[in-house]
């Protein structure tokens, strides 16, 4: 069922057309303020031809995903007098109709802002991203009084060296032997959790002790680099590998049933994992152990630069967040250099003390020392 929305653009269309017959013109035109680079795909359904586009620009599988989620209750959103429509109905509709239906003088925008009231501070700014790219898709622009909440500056979540320690040794205890890899490999290489579950056996180089990140964030491939933490760790794991590997997959990590891992099942992992280590939930995450990585990296004196390519970030502005260091981690950085100054002067002077070895004394005993006349 179309609603109210739908029956000025059907008015619309119908004078186009009449004008167009008396232009000898047969084709139907697009819509008034439609872009001309849609004009082909007018009547074509929105949500295929935005998915291509998204494809197009190299949004990775994940913001797509996001994108969806947060344009639907846009689409969906009903102007009094409307019909609800379904999300079938939403889905159904053509890049023309779609066009009309969240044009930005129909105050449909600002009733949908109004659902987002209650929803975290990130979350509104996902909704509202989404919105953008698709508004700006199909010709319009997000109106000045719709802006995104301000958040305030947060700082990267990181383990403590304690629960690093604890987590490291649950992991290596842990039941399912496919923990230790995943911690392992997350830590030593700083690698988003999508990119772990993507890593093949063969994008691996033992020799060069690096591997290869196919199709990571934004279609980009990249390497990475490991030590021999992760290279024993995949030892380890080997053994198991084989005998899940029943569909001869590539995938270096599988499930129990010989799929390839999913970021949902290792967070799952995970928050078992967490648990079991005394963390509170939410505490360990895939991306938690990227920030590991990477403030280990400037606390050990690394540029931004090289941290920026080994994160495999766009914008050099992302990695710049790790400079921003909280008074915890810096008391904990402090203490570090001080104990580290403290042993390397308590090595200097053993060794000082070895090249000048101090006379020793021979000690005499009292009774052996002969008394002056006076005492006769």
């Amino acid at each position: 069922m179309r609603d109210r929305g739908f029956r000025g653009l059907d008015e619309r269309r119908q004078s186009f057309l009449d004008a167009d017959k008396d232009n000898g013109v047969s084709k139907d035109p697009p819509p008034p303020n439609l872009p001309q680079r849609l004009a082909r795909i007018s009547s074509l359904p929105w949500l295929g031809c935005w998915q291509q586009q998204l494809q197009t620009e190299g949004k990775s599988e994940n913001t797509s995903k996001s994108y969806l989620i947060g344009v639907r209750r846009l689409i969906e959103t009903a102007l009094p007098g409307e019909i609800i429509l379904s999300r079938d109905q939403a889905v159904s509709l053509t890049v023309e109709e779609l066009h009309i239906r969240i044009a930005t003088h129909t105050g449909r925008l600002e009733l949908w802002q109004q659902s987002l009231n209650q929803l975290k501070p990130s979350t509104v700014h996902a909704r509202l991203a989404a919105a953008g790219h698709l508004l700006r898709w199909l010709g319009h622009s997000m109106p000045d009084h719709i802006s995104r909440p301000h958040r305030g500056k947060r700082l990267p979540r990181t383990l403590n060296r304690n629960e690093l320690e604890i987590v490291l040794r649950t992991a290596a205890n842990w039941e399912n032997p496919v923990a230790n890899i995943i911690i392992t490999i997350l830590l030593d290489t700083g690698m988003r959790v999508s990119e772990l579950c993507n890593l093949d056996e063969y994008d691996i180089d033992v020799e060069d002790y690096s591997a290869r990140v196919v199709g990571g964030k934004g279609n980009k491939d990249r390497m990475v680099l490991f030590t021999d933490k992760t290279i024993r760790a995949i030892n380890l794991w080997n053994p198991s590998r084989e005998d899940r590997n029943k569909h001869e997959d590539s995938a270096l990590l599988l499930n129990n049933r010989g799929g390839r891992l999913t970021p949902r099942s290792i967070q799952k992992l995970m928050n078992v994992l967490g648990k079991q280590a005394g963390l509170p939930r939410g505490r360990l995450t895939p991306h938690v152990l990227r920030h590991n990585f990477a403030t280990g990296l400037l606390e050990r004196g690394a540029d931004l630069v090289s941290i920026q390519r080994l994160l495999g970030h766009a914008n050099i502005s992302t990695t710049r967040v790790y400079l921003e260091i909280g008074d915890q981690t810096l008391r904990e950085v402090y203490r570090r250099a001080q104990t580290l100054r403290d042993a390397l002067e308590e090595k200097k002077k053993a060794l000082e003390a070895d090249e000048n070895p101090v006379e020793e004394v021979p000690i005499i005993e009292a009774d052996s020392i002969p008394l002056p006349d006076v005492f006769d």
